[in-house]
This record gives structure tokens, C-alpha cells and sequence, in this order.
């Protein structure tokens, strides 16, 4: 999976748009959550694009570095 700014940059300030999360930045949703859209939810669209990032950076504990962007 390739990483770019503009992804990174959405995930830290974009709103979950939908459900019990709705209006949480994309950065702050729960590992769980994450991992659960990740397995079960994925569609082909932008925003499953940036869940599908988010999953990387969480399981790879770089949630520090998209913070301080």
C-alpha cells in the first residue's frame, strides 16, 4: 500500500461521516472499530482507501507521526 500526504493529512482531520462514531476525527476511532471496518467493510472507495491506511497505521503503532503532521 502506498502512502500519500494528502491521505495522511485526511486521516488526521477528516470526521467519521456515519454510525455510533459520527464526527470522531478518523485518527481517534477505536483500534476495534478499525480493525472490524476493516475486515467486514471495505468497499472500492475513497473513504474505505483512507480506513484501509488508518488500519496499516494503527497495526503499525504509527499513530504518533500522522498527530504531528
Amino acid at each position: 500500500m502506498e502512502f500519500n500526504p494528502d491521505s495522511l493529512y485526511k486521516i488526521k482531520t477528516m470526521k467519521m461521516p456515519f454510525g455510533k462514531y459520527s464526527g470522531i476525527a478518523l485518527i481517534d476511532l477505536p483500534d476495534n472499530y478499525v480493525e472490524w471496518f476493516y475486515e467486514n467493510a471495505l468497499k472500492e472507495n475513497e473513504f474505505s482507501r483512507l480506513m484501509a491506511e488508518l488500519y496499516e497505521i494503527k497495526l503499525n503503532g504509527l499513530e504518533p507521526l500522522i498527530r504531528n503532521l
